[in-house]
């Protein structure tokens, strides 16, 4: 008996602190990865002559405040920009993506997610409380007057993730171009941790675990979900992957994988030599091209 009780103190002597520190540092990942630095609007819709409404709207289901701008063109179809993480409404330049897209017709919503630009302090979560700002925005379109089942939706890396899962939660949304977008999360949580933290790469992988456990019961962020791999399965009709080929960052085999689980005649462009989301700087002409023959082929329906 007194042996039994003796391994029985060496266990929880030994046990007890291991636990202690495995859940400690489990935190301090999910803290890291769940924070994003908040950088200031770099540009505004005066520099390109561009008419636009100041926007202000809550998330959909949730107390949290976005701000954004629209900008009218001469139709009612509406395309909502999502960027990426630790960027704002003017990153990805989009305020030169709604240009080009306004000369051809389309309205243009713009508006930072939260924890982001000018909107309300707010966890970042990969995707996982942000669909609700995209979908906010959506709903807050139609407040105004806009048609459901003419808007769609543009987003870069975290934002094209985002997009792709929102868009299967929503059935009015009817295009969705992904540029540069994750296809499972989990995958990305080595190198994002170890971006974000001081922890060594290779210790990373053994608290994967307890930091998904640590995001759930701390912040609600469900990590298993966020597969838009899996989402894209519940988007009946085609959707459009932009990718360049040397992205280091969200490597272009996310891309291909979204594409193979999308509807039939969705499309996936490939652009080779460039990193992440870089190919609008290089080609821009073809992008707008393309996005635009997308966007009129799926909005502009009867």
């Amino acid at each position: 008996m007194d042996l039994l009780r003796r391994w029985q103190v060496i266990t929880i002597v030994v046990l007890l602190p291991s636990l202690l520190l495995y859940g400690a540092v489990s935190w301090i990942l999910t803290s890291g990865v769940t924070k994003a630095d908040r950088t200031p609007l770099e540009h505004s819709p005066e520099e390109f002559g561009l008419p636009y409404q100041h926007i202000e709207f809550l998330e959909r289901g949730g107390p949290t405040k976005l701000q954004g701008w629209i900008i009218p063109s001469t139709s009612d179809q509406t395309i909502i920009f999502i960027h990426g993480l630790g960027g704002n409404r003017t990153s990805n330049d989009s305020l030169k993506i709604a240009s080009n897209l306004r000369d051809l017709g389309f309205n243009t919503l713009l508006f930072d997610l939260r924890g982001h630009g000018d909107s309300d302090l707010g966890r970042i979560s990969g995707g996982y409380f942000e669909q609700n700002d995209v979908l906010g925005a959506y709903d807050h379109l139609q407040k105004l007057g806009f048609p459901r089942e003419k808007i769609g939706l543009l987003g870069f890396s975290l934002g094209a993730a985002t997009a792709i899962m929102a868009a299967s939660k929503e059935s009015g949304i009817q295009a969705v171009v992904a540029d540069s977008p994750y296809a499972n999360v989990t995958d990305l949580l080595v190198q994002e941790v170890s971006r974000t933290t001081p922890i060594p790469s290779w210790l990373i992988p053994i608290f994967i675990p307890g930091t998904k456990l640590a995001a759930n019961l701390i912040y609600g962020i469900k990590i298993s979900e966020l597969v838009p791999e899996y989402s894209v399965t519940d988007i009946n009709y085609p959707v459009f992957i932009i990718h360049g080929e040397n992205d280091s960052r969200i490597p272009v085999e996310h891309g291909l994988r979204i594409y193979n689980s999308a509807a039939e005649f969705s499309e996936l462009w490939i652009v080779p030599d460039l990193e992440h989301n870089e190919v609008f700087q290089n080609h821009p002409d073809i992008y707008i091209s393309r996005i635009a023959e997308y966007f009129m082929h799926r909005l502009l329906r009867d």
